[in-house]
C-alpha cells in the first residue's frame, strides 16, 4: 500500500505537514487570484494600475494576483435626473427637470473608466444635459415649450444622444419630467386664458342674438307672405269673405242692426214678440 502525504519513510504520523493546509488556504483567500463577475456587469483589468484593452466577461474569471486588479462597471440600464435652468425664445426664464435612460457600452468600459473612473454621471451626464437643454430650449418661444413638447423632447434628445456618445455612455431615452416658468410668465398665461374665454364667451353671445334676429326675420317674413297671399285671395274671390263668416256664425241672429249713413237702429227681436191692440187682440 502506498505511502501518505503526511507519513515519512518509516510510515509514521507527520502532524507538522497538516499545518500547511491552512496555510496554502489563507494564502490563496489573501492572493484571491479568482473575479466573479455578475450578470450586467463587466471587469476592468488594471495591471499595476494601467489599464489592459482586455475586459472580463461575467462569470468566473482569473487575474495575476498582486499585479492585477479588477474594477467592476455595471452596464445595465441606469436612471439619472438632472435640473437645468435655460432661456427660451422670448427671453423667458425656463427650469426643467430631465430623466434620462442610459447604459454604458459594455466593449468600453475599459475607457470609460481610464477617463471618468467612477465619476461619468457628474463629469459627463449633467454638463451635456444642461447644455442640451439650453440649445433646444432657445429654438421655442415659451408657449411653445408646453405646445411643442415632442419637438423639443426630440430636440434634447439629439444633442444629448451626440454629446454622450463621445464617451461610451448609450442613451436610451430622455423625458422631460417638469417645465417651471417665471410667476410673471404664469400671471400673463393666465390673463390669456382668461381673455380668450371671454372673447368666446362674448363669440357665442353675438352668435346667439345673431341666430335669434335672423330667426325673428325669417318669422316676420312668413307672415308678411302669409297676409300677403290672403290679401290677394280676398281681392280675388270676394265671396271668401262671406265664407269665412258664415264658417264662424254661431246661427243666432243679432239682436239690434245699426244703421249705416241714416244712424237709424232697429230692435229685431221686436219682430218676434207679439203684440197686443186695444181690444185686447193681438197685432202683428
Amino acid at each position: 500500500m502506498g505511502k501518505s502525504l503526511i507519513e515519512d519513510e518509516d510510515g509514521e504520523f507527520q502532524a507538522w505537514k497538516l499545518a500547511w493546509i491552512p496555510i496554502v488556504i489563507f494564502a490563496f483567500w489573501i492572493l484571491n487570484p479568482i473575479v466573479i463577475v455578475n450578470a450586467g456587469e463587466r471587469g476592468v483589468i488594471l495591471t499595476w494600475g494601467a489599464v489592459e484593452d482586455k475586459i472580463m466577461g461575467e462569470g468566473m474569471n482569473f487575474r495575476t494576483p498582486i499585479a492585477q486588479d479588477v474594477k467592476i462597471i455595471d452596464v445595465r440600464t441606469q436612471k439619472y435626473e438632472v435640473k437645468a435652468a435655460a432661456a427660451s425664445a422670448d427671453l423667458q426664464d425656463v427650469s426643467t427637470t430631465v430623466a434620462l435612460n442610459y447604459h454604458l457600452d459594455s466593449t468600453k468600459v475599459n475607457r470609460i473608466y481610464q477617463t471618468l473612473g467612477y465619476d461619468w454621471s457628474e463629469r459627463v451626464i449633467v454638463p451635456a444635459i444642461q447644455e442640451s437643454v439650453k440649445a433646444a430650449t432657445a429654438q421655442f418661444t415659451a408657449e411653445e415649450l408646453i405646445t411643442k413638447r415632442a419637438a423639443v423632447k426630440q430636440k434634447i434628445e439629439d444633442i444629448t444622444t451626440a454629446r454622450l456618445g463621445e464617451y461610451g455612455i448609450n442613451e436610451e431615452t430622455i423625458s422631460i419630467t417638469d417645465f417651471t416658468f417665471s410667476d410673471s410668465f404664469n400671471i400673463a398665461i393666465e390673463n390669456k386664458v382668461t381673455a380668450e374665454q371671454n372673447a368666446l364667451a362674448a363669440r357665442n353671445k353675438l352668435e346667439q342674438i345673431k341666430y335669434e334676429a335672423e330667426q325673428k326675420v325669417t318669422t316676420a317674413t312668413a307672415e308678411a307672405t302669409a297676409i300677403r297671399i290672403q290679401g290677394e285671395a280676398l281681392h280675388n274671390n270676394p265671396d271668401v269673405v262671406s265664407l269665412r263668416w258664415i264658417e264662424r256664425w254661431n246661427g243666432v241672429l243679432p239682436s239690434v242692426l245699426a244703421g249705416g249713413g241714416n244712424g237709424f237702429i232697429f230692435d229685431i227681436s221686436s219682430l218676434a214678440t207679439p203684440q197686443t191692440g186695444n181690444n185686447g187682440n193681438e197685432t202683428r
